[in-house]
């Protein structure tokens, strides 16, 4: 169980001890997205949602998501964020449909790392589109969502080099 830091010695779960690692800069970034069909997109290009402007919510929604990930994941630890930002791109899919793809940034300067604020921030947002729309249409499939990248740490870098679909 040496690989995985996050059992005692009785095999249970625990919260890493980080108190003695460096406090440094870390970053990381995520990816997410959702499908939606075409009136979905039509609605929100045009702000045409009745529950309100679809994007802004969700990036609100992915920034309190961000700040309180050690509220709903168990083992991460409260950590203050420098930095949030999420942005957004649409690619034309199949069948009518869109893809809205959701990057979602998140920098800290402490002693541990940024990728579980970075998916949970991505998670968030494209589940708070789909509970915007869900109204319309509730057909919107969410994924895949990923970790692209991380920078700090003791365990170094990480640059994801294969393609996700």
């Amino acid at each position: 169980m040496s690989e995985f830091t996050h059992f005692n010695d009785e095999g249970r779960a625990k919260m890493v001890d980080v108190s003695d690692k460096p406090e440094t800069t870390r970053t990381a970034l995520a990816h997410s997205s959702i499908t939606v069909s075409e009136e979905i997109y039509q609605k929100i290009t045009n702000h045409e949602m009745k529950k309100g402007d679809v994007l802004a919510v969700a990036q609100v929604a992915a920034v309190m998501a961000a700040k309180k990930t050690w509220d709903i994941i168990p083992m991460c630890h409260p950590i203050p964020l420098t930095g949030v930002n999420i942005s957004f791109s649409w690619e034309k899919g199949r069948n009518e449909s869109h893809q809205l793809h959701i990057a979602a940034a998140v920098k800290t300067k402490g002693n541990t790392g940024v990728e579980m604020e970075a998916l949970t921030a991505a998670s968030a947002c494209a589940l708070t589109v789909y509970d915007m729309c869900k109204a319309v249409d509730k057909g919107m499939i969410i994924g895949p969502t990923y970790l692209v990248e991380k920078t700090g740490g003791k365990n170094g870098d990480f640059k994801r080099t294969e393609q996700v679909k």
